[in-house]
């Protein structure tokens, strides 16, 4: 089957999929957890041949820490299921009901987008989440993974295919692309393709946005910072600042620059560099900051920079506005937290600071859609569309207005015959 016969395969089944029942749904994704426990050692070993087929390529570190599928990712793959098969069901939910008029009633229901193309970096249990999502929101899906993760994504899609389909989930739903040609087709399929959620390099997603008159939500790079304030508690601070960049250092939510208040930078960076360097990090500093500790020299390109690496890039700044305005300008709209105990300041860098997630005393690495309770996350979108931030299930959502009435007529109330009471319902 070609790209264009499973797109338009998916089309179909999409229709199907959103009139499938709550309990119909749960059913498939047991049915895929299931299969995905029972054949692990064939994800294992597929696994082992991306990462030996990439390490033979000398590919970085960053993506080889991401290509890895081991117990550990597995297990949360299937905890991120298992909370989605327990959710409140999302597609039809009312969202607002009004009486127009008596008997003459408008109601807004959830509703699924319908085909989603999602590209995504070489994490193939982004493959598990983005699948389950979509089933769970009633979407189809068209997905593509990194060439990295070619085999584990082969093995991983099988699994979730036969499975669901076998609970009775319509087939075509899901779709596993795998050439860079197959990219550029479906990126001239608006009328099979609903939504594309690119996630990779911010060039990456400016090409995609570029290339296709789909509507995108983009992840794009995850430049996030940390913000120590002159009213921080800097115990606190070396625990939030150390966790959110060594927890996990090759993800989007790790942090890669750290801006401190001049009043607490004498006191707080020795103490931070000591942190850092017992988990093996190094820094990049500020002139002001070498002036305090030693450290390599941070350029203009650092503050522009994703490492997804041990490395932290540091700038003493003089004053709140100037953090935030730092942020906004070099921020990619990810993932911004400041660390104060005052709650002004707290309160004007959350109102102000223009990101996705905006935090105050806490680990950059909250920002995820499991651990915001979404079952799993799709993607983080940088974008300003109707989803923005870690998307989970409301994000692969979209809703129309249904209007019930009794041969109601535009006609009767443009002659002032019948009036509109507009009264709340719901």
């Amino acid at each position: 089957m070609n790209i264009y016969e499973a797109a338009k395969k998916a089309r179909e089944a999409s229709i199907i999929l959103q009139a499938v029942e709550s309990d119909a749904k749960r059913k498939a994704l047991e049915s895929i957890k299931e299969a995905l426990a029972a054949h692990q050692e064939a994800i294992f070993k597929a696994n082992q041949v991306d990462i030996e087929v990439s390490e033979a390529q000398n590919v970085s570190m960053p993506v080889l820490k991401r290509l890895r599928f081991d117990k550990a990712k597995l297990q949360d793959v299937l905890d991120g299921i298992e909370s989605l098969v327990h959710m409140e069901e999302p597609v039809g939910k009312v969202q607002m009901q009004t009486e127009l008029d008596e008997g003459l009633i408008l109601t807004r229901v959830s509703c699924p987008i319908g085909v989603i193309g999602v590209i995504f970096e070489s994490r193939p249990d982004a493959l598990v989440q983005i699948s389950s999502l979509c089933l769970k929101s009633g979407n189809a899906v068209l997905l593509k993974g990194g060439s990295e993760a070619k085999e584990t994504n082969k093995v991983l899609f099988e699994i979730i295919k036969k499975a669901s389909e076998e609970a009775g989930m319509p087939e075509g739903w899901i779709t596993l692309m795998e050439t860079r040609e197959e990219v550029s087709e479906i990126l001239k399929m608006n009328k099979e393709i609903d939504l594309l959620i690119p996630r990779g390099s911010n060039e990456f997603v400016q090409y995609i946005m570029r290339n296709s008159d789909i509507p995108v939500m983009g992840h794009a790079d995850g430049i996030c910072h940390t913000y120590v304030d002159e009213h921080a508690d800097l115990d606190l601070a070396v625990k939030v600042v150390t966790d959110s960049k060594t927890q996990y250092v090759s993800v989007c939510n790790a942090l890669e620059t750290l801006l401190v208040h001049e009043k607490v930078a004498n006191d707080f960076l020795p103490r931070l560099k000591e942190s850092l360097e017992s988990k093996g990090a190094t820094i990049k500093g500020c002139a002001k900051t070498r002036a305090i500790i030693e450290c390599e020299e941070a350029t203009e390109e650092d503050w522009q920079t994703e490492y997804l690496d041990y490395i932290l890039s540091i700038k003493i700044v003089s004053s709140l506005e100037e953090a935030i305005c730092h942020i906004n300008t070099y921020g990619s709209g990810h993932t911004d937290c400041i660390v104060s105990t005052d709650e002004e300041a707290v309160q004007k860098f959350m109102m102000l600071v223009d990101s996705g997630n905006v935090f105050c005393n806490v680990s950059t690495r909250f920002s995820d859609g499991f651990r915001y309770g979404f079952g799993a996350e799709v993607g983080v979108s940088t974008s300003k569309i109707h989803a923005r931030g870690s998307v989970g299930i409301e994000g692969l959502l979209i809703y129309k207005y249904k209007l019930l009435g009794h041969g109601h007529i535009v006609g009767d109330y443009a002659s002032g015959v019948r009036k509109f009471t507009h009264k709340k319902l719901v």
